[in-house]
């Protein structure tokens, strides 16, 4: 079954089919729909874990689950936008396995590499879980896409199934233990199939010894190797198959090898890809796995700053704290607040630390313990604080940079561009005094400085553009107006309906189209001297300055910046701007309905298939964008368009729906210069029936290149270690001398080649080295930017890469629980009685420590206290209290690197306790827990008998 928002990713696959679960959706199931269902179906549970917990009544969504039904689900529907990304992303890095690791066997359990593929998986959940600790949450995407892939096809590619197992093989996510008795290289597993029956091509001896194996794979005739009498991965393009013992036993799709138990691998793919995210969920608690998941009960934005603190900043920082301060207030506990508020400082040589809490009240005493202070030059570090800001706040959102001075670090224009372009955040510049004379760092108050140069000024408009922020210029006594006016307006369902700029400035017409969908319908417009004309759909009109028209409900101006909120008028709109300066002009207003895109290119090689770009597309040619409506089961599109920026190039793309709002756009050739992507569509309206027209248009401006970049890094950075990145340029055009700069946003000590010289039509090699410090926090992760310059700055691309830092984990135990007590008095109406319990929690001698104990189930109330236990080892006494009506308790119990047991207890004296981790194979598993269910109810017996024995004694 394809869910929605599947349809046009399954492109995404090898069009072969050969590593992996099915391709197109239909009959056989495939990663997507796999790892898809998987996500939903947790996302429910966690949702109806929180909502209970918190005493209210859960719905549940009616099958199939789609993004916008389990968010409203979950009382989060203005995250509808970030999940179904949030789900994309993880979805697109599982595909991504496909086409950059085709052929290396460990990450598809092929040729008995079971130890190896088990690497990746527990490697990277420790990488998963230490991201999601430290809020890094993207970086916990990647990574989980990236071993889900290998754990799905476990099922596909091993003969798990044909053993008889009926479960997943919980082993698979544990590091330290036994995931089955694996056939030694030597061993014969395999006959040849009976022609294209390959039924009982596995041997008798394998199947009763339960040992496991999987099928080798080879694309070379003659070349490929395979053990005698292994067994074959199977199909077209795998030549071992034809090697004997000949066939496949793959489960890939219906009509594999195996197809006949398809299903079945798939369903234990499917639930070996919850019992992962359970444990996922366990180590980071429900609120931060739905924070992952991009869920979120107020906005899924953050609210970020990145502030000037030198002297001259006094008064900018005192207007910050008092538009902070209200607009915090004014956001809580409703639904647009603020999924986090992230502060970057910066002055002259410092920058940073980046702050990020969740917790408005600790933010606001941290923006009101700013203290301006220092500066000796007329420029500050603030590229550097707006590049930790970009990495560090969630996709797509909007910063704040608050500044009265130059750019000191200018070389990181290009950085802090290509990180906008991947992140698509929209970055605001508040400029105070920027062509007066201005106060610097060490003359007294009363002494004037220099002015701002205009090139200066030119660099952070060129930056605001990019993003589709705004550039406003205003005195110290009018940033508190300005701030005001541009921050009132945030929402987490904010959509842009127009933006473009001239620069000169000229005489130009603009139109875009208000849908019924649309409310708080806002017009952002920069510059000076300008005539502004508005016409409404009716034919309207009325100029920006005119008080007493009906299309302007209010009006604000303040510096050069100047605000229009309209009133609703449905259809098409017209602005008439004329002015010989430069100015911008932006729509912008709050809608469900919004999409979500990216630029893919085909891969090149045997597999054919589409892989996300990390960089810019190529210039001059053909390129594809795969686009999907969100906020809508209804919408459709009609138009997608590529729209220069600041002239009038248009190219229009050719769309192919797939269904559920996913679309695939062709388009002949890239515009020439930057360019906002638009789109446009039909929806039914919220308020009738009646299908109305919709525009939306991309903040982000992109831009073209004939350099192409590559690189990549899948694998995870140890502190102290050096870790080596390589990486290709090649160019379509002149060769020459091209820079090379590679710049990451921790500043670790790295090493590249500042130049390497192409031949006309040709590329290059090279390689990054970065070295993080042995006391970066494992968790912590290092966006690298690699960026190839033509000569002349004629054109520059770039790849940006997150990389996770993790420091090497020993501890696989799970913390454990001894009850140290339970007293209940639980007779008669158990609303006049209540039950105590107490428990120890520990690690173990050789553990991290435990980290946090919480409820998974119960309602009463818990305590925590640390204490030293009787070896020496630090333990965690838990004292828990509740009515007697709510008999059972659940307490969930993570170490410091992610580790999770579950402990339950009930006020009758039954004890439950998670399977330990020790080393134990897939057999004794089973059978330990029998042992665990017959002892559980022997000590049930015992305790029963106790207590009536101690009734007796006490009668």
């Amino acid at each position: 079954m394809a869910s929605s928002g599947l349809a046009v990713l399954c492109l995404l696959l090898l069009q072969t089919g050969a590593l992996g679960f099915g391709i197109l959706p239909g009959d056989s199931l495939n990663h997507l729909e796999i790892t898809e269902m998987a996500l939903l179906d947790m996302t429910v549970q966690v949702c109806r874990s929180l909502t209970q917990a918190e005493g209210g009544s859960f719905t549940t969504p009616s099958q199939p689950f789609t993004t916008e039904a389990v968010a409203v689900a979950c009382n989060s529907p203005k995250s509808s936008k970030t999940f179904r990304e949030a789900i994309r992303f993880i979805i697109l890095n599982n595909v991504r396995v496909d086409l950059r690791y085709a052929f290396n066997a460990s990450f598809h359990f092929d040729d008995e590499m079971f130890i190896e593929g088990r690497r990746i998986i527990t490697e990277g959940i420790s990488a998963v879980k230490a991201s999601n600790k430290r809020g890094n949450f993207e970086t916990a995407r990647r990574e989980l896409g990236q071993i889900l892939h290998p754990l799905q096809d476990f099922y596909s590619h091993s003969i798990w199934v044909e053993l008889g197992y009926k479960t997943p093989n919980a082993n698979l996510i544990r590091a330290g233990t036994s995931i089955g008795n694996i056939a030694d290289v030597s061993r014969a597993t395999c006959r040849n199939c009976d022609g294209d029956d390959c039924r009982n091509n596995i041997l008798e001896d394998i199947l009763q010894e339960k040992i496991l194996t999987s099928g080798y794979f080879g694309i070379v005739p003659l070349v490929s190797e395979k053990p005698e009498g292994k067994c074959s991965h199977g199909g077209s393009v795998d030549q071992t198959s034809g090697i004997e013992p000949k066939g496949g036993i793959n489960k890939d799709s219906l009509d594999a090898s195996h197809g006949h138990l398809h299903t079945e691998a798939a369903n234990l793919a499917i639930a070996a890809t919850k019992q992962l995210l359970e444990d996922i969920r366990g180590a980071a608690g429900d609120t931060d796995f739905l924070q992952m998941m991009g869920i979120s009960k107020g906005s899924s934005k953050a609210l970020c700053f990145v502030i000037d603190t030198t002297s001259s900043m006094s008064d900018d920082i005192e207007a910050v704290r008092n538009v902070t301060t209200a607009l915090i207030n004014s956001k809580i506990g409703t639904e647009d607040e603020p999924a986090a508020y992230i502060l970057v400082p910066f002055n002259d040589p410092e920058f940073g630390p980046l702050i990020r809490t969740t917790d408005p009240n600790l933010f606001k005493n941290i923006i009101n313990s700013l203290k301006p202070e220092g500066g000796g030059d007329t420029e500050e570090m603030s590229l550097s604080g707006l590049q930790l800001a970009l990495t560090g706040a969630p996709r797509s959102s909007e910063i704040f940079l608050f500044t009265d001075a130059a750019a000191k670090d200018k070389h990181l224009k290009s950085t802090v561009i290509a990180l906008i372009e991947r992140t698509k955040t929209v970055v605001n510049f508040m400029l105070t005094e920027a062509l007066g004379l201005r106060r610097r760092r060490q003359a007294s108050r009363s002494q004037q400085g220099k002015r701002m140069a205009t090139s200066d000024i030119q660099l952070y408009k060129d930056v605001a553009l990019a993003s589709g922020g705004q550039l406003i210029e205003v005195s110290k006594s009018q940033l508190s107006e300005a701030t005001s006016i541009i921050i009132e307006s945030s929402s987490s369902s904010l959509v842009t309906l127009l933006q473009a700029a001239r620069s000169p400035g000229k005489a130009d017409t603009f139109t875009f189209i208000v849908d019924d969908s649309v409310t708080n319908l806002v017009i952002y417009i920069t510059g000076h001297n300008l005539t502004v004309t508005l016409q409404s759909p009716s034919g309207t009109t009325q100029e920006s300055t005119d008080q007493t028209g009906s299309l302007i409900a209010s009006s604000k101006s303040v510096g050069n910046f100047q605000t229009l909120q309209l009133n609703k008028q449905v259809g098409q709109w017209e602005i008439q701007m004329v002015s010989t300066n430069p100015y911008t002009v932006k729509v912008i207003g709050q809608s469900g309905i919004d999409f979500l895109f990216d630029f893919v290119e085909e891969s090149k090689g045997l597999f054919t298939g589409f892989d996300v770009l990390d960089t810019r597309p190529r210039a001059g040619v053909n390129a594809t964008l795969l686009l999907s409506i969100t906020g809508s089961d209804s919408a459709t599109v009609t138009e997608v368009a590529l729209v220069e920026s600041s002239g009038s190039e248009v190219v229009n793309g050719t769309i192919e729906s797939r269904g559920g709002g996913d679309f695939l756009v062709q388009v002949d050739k890239m515009p020439s210069a930057e360019f906002v992507v638009r789109v446009k569509g039909q929806s039914s309206g919220s308020t009738s029936k009646a299908s109305t027209t919709f525009q939306r248009q991309s903040s982000t401006n992109f831009r073209p290149s004939s350099i192409t970049i590559t690189a990549d890094s899948n694998s995870v950075l140890v502190p102290g270690t050096p870790f080596s990145v390589p990486f290709s340029v090649t160019i379509s055009g002149t060769g020459g001398n091209f820079t090379i700069r590679a710049t990451n946003d921790q500043g670790f000590d790295s090493t590249f080649p500042t130049s390497l010289i192409l031949a006309n039509e040709s590329n290059a090699n090279s390689t990054v080295t970065l070295s993080a410090p042995l006391n970066t926090p494992s968790g912590s992760d290092v966006t690298l930017t690699i960026e190839a310059e033509a000569p002349g700055a004629t054109d520059t691309n770039y790849v940006v890469l997150r990389i996770s830092i993790v420091n090497t984990v020993t501890d696989f135990t799970s913390p454990v629980c001894e009850q140290l007590s339970l007293q209940a008095n639980c007779s008669g109406d158990c609303s006049l009685s209540m039950w105590d319990l107490s428990v120890r929690v520990s690690d173990g001698a050789d553990g991290t420590g435990v980290d946090r104990v919480s409820l998974r189930q119960g309602n009463g109330t818990i305590n925590t206290t640390k204490a030293v236990g009787t070896s020496g080892e630090n333990v965690t006494l838990v004292s828990y209290h509740a009515s007697c009506c709510s008999p059972n308790v659940e307490l969930v119990v993570v170490d410091e690197v992610g580790n999770v047991g579950t402990c339950f207890y009930n006020n009758r004296g039954t004890t439950t306790v998670s399977p330990s981790s020790d080393n134990v194979t897939p057999a004794a598993l089973s059978a330990a827990t029998k042992t665990t269910h017959s002892s559980l109810l022997c000590l049930s017996m015992v305790i029963v008998i106790m207590q009536i024995l101690g009734h007796l004694c006490i009668k």
